[in-house]
């Protein structure tokens, strides 16, 4: 039967877009995957964080807990099956179900130039930037089928969006998550899940630090970004939201860059000095 606008159900309260949902976000303990786990606690979200790192997790159950929110941390490396099924089990025991899966780890280092890549660097930029959002979607994806109701949002790059120079392999896989995002969305789209990914740009995170360049920061932005600024982890916590969220009802398969503009201006940069655009910058 078709629906008509009235069988939508209604966003009751916008300050609690995740009330009551099961969150696990990997990653979650700091950089993006932080600004993640406690902007959805902050929308009512139950966050299990799922982090190598026991002190970063720490620290943002402790920030999540003290807001009054509900939040656990789970040690576990993604990378490796056993840590995988260990966080299905202890999340679904502990809950019953799944709601929402934020995929957010992945990391360009150490960067391999392609004509010094070896069988070995190649295998561990793939288990780091791809093969665990196999894995830890197949582990949850089954409660979100089981309850007709899930959204997952992988976190990659607009560098899988675009070309990448600096490492063809890193770029190689983020592409990939893009393109699993979409395969994704639309094998289970019926069974009432939404699958969507954000590629975050010049974002200032514990992997890439735009602060401490020794440059002239203020004047350079404007002609990196389009939007004239840094971006900060929760700009793409914002967005993530969005796409977990029943704001989002109606929007699965789809790649948004979160970039300040970066991937829009094609490789065009803004001069300052010049006062217009120029593809071929020697000095901005």
């Amino acid at each position: 039967m078709t629906q008509s606008s009235s069988d939508i159900a209604p966003i009751d309260d916008w300050n609690r877009l995740l009330d009551g949902r099961v969150v696990v976000v990997t990653g979650g303990g700091d950089g993006i995957g932080g600004a993640v786990s406690r902007l959805f606690a902050r929308h009512g979200g139950i966050i299990e964080i799922a982090e190598i790192d026991a002190a970063r997790a720490d620290r943002t159950v402790e920030a999540i807990v003290a807001g009054g929110a509900v939040a656990h941390k789970n040690i576990v490396d993604v990378t490796r099956q056993p840590d995988v099924d260990r966080l299905a089990t202890t999340v679904l025991d502990r809950h019953g179900r799944v709601d929402v899966l934020v995929n957010n780890v992945g990391d360009f280092r150490p960067l391999v130039r392609f004509n010094e890549s070896t069988p070995e660097s190649i295998e561990a930029m793939y288990q780091v930037n791809l093969q665990h959002f196999f894995t830890v979607t197949r582990a949850f994806i089954g409660s979100m089928i089981e309850h007709r109701r899930g959204s997952i949002v992988n976190v990659h790059s607009v560098e899988g969006m675009r070309g990448y120079p600096n490492d063809p392999v890193y770029g190689a896989m983020k592409a990939a998550v893009a393109h699993f995002t979409t395969n994704l969305a639309v094998l289970y789209g019926r069974k009432g899940v939404r699958v969507n990914g954000i590629g975050p740009d010049l974002t200032q995170t514990p992997q890439v630090d735009y602060m401490t360049g020794g440059e002239d920061q203020d004047t350079l932005w404007p002609s990196w970004a389009p939007v004239g600024r840094l971006g900060w982890p929760e700009d793409q916590a914002r967005v993530a939201l969005f796409l977990a969220s029943d704001m989002s009802g109606y929007v699965t398969g789809h790649n948004i860059p979160v970039d300040g503009g970066t991937k829009a201006g094609g490789g065009w940069f803004y001069s300052p000095s010049a006062r217009r655009f120029v593809n071929r910058p020697r000095s901005l």
